[in-house]
């Protein structure tokens, strides 16, 4: 499998379309390629199709026999690229650190971080009881491990 041309070919797709950006590219056994794709507004199965069949079309099967899957991430996939945060934004997002967990909205996405809020329920400074009060986490992206998308029903 000629690696090399499946991602020129796989670039050539993407760059028609500049909302379009890979998450990941797999070359897996039995010359199985997985190429996972998103978009800023999302991706419409059109757009798999389309890059499929520029991938597909470009390469020899009497050459080398393979199975190609072009797919979007799955809802309970981590956000891998800065992109993703983009068209989550005002969405709730589970984000582990280094040091911490945090679990908010995603309110605000910033060249180096981003900034979750969220109501949480703290004893009263003075007398008996609890207060709601707004919180707010600045998180760097290099501290992020991992983030997802919080699935509410």
């Amino acid at each position: 499998m000629n690696q090399d041309k499946v991602k020129e070919l796989l670039q050539e797709a993407l760059d028609e379309n500049p909302s379009l950006f890979l998450i990941d590219l797999q070359f897996l056994a039995n010359s199985k390629i997985k190429v996972i794709v998103d978009g800023d507004a999302g991706v419409p199965l059109s757009e798999c199709v389309r890059i499929s069949r520029n991938i597909e079309h470009n390469l020899d099967r009497e050459e080398e026999d393979f199975s190609l899957e072009v797919t979007t991430p799955d809802i309970s996939d981590s956000l891998k690229e800065k992109r993703q945060y983009n068209k989550n934004l005002n969405r709730i997002l589970k984000v582990k650190t280094n040091d911490a967990e945090y679990e908010g909205q995603l309110v605000e996405i910033n060249k180096d971080d981003i900034v979750l809020t969220w109501k949480t329920r703290e004893p009263k400074p003075l007398g008996k009881g609890k207060q709601t009060v707004e919180k707010q986490q600045q998180i760097p992206f290099d501290s992020i491990k991992e983030a997802k998308v919080k699935i509410i029903f």
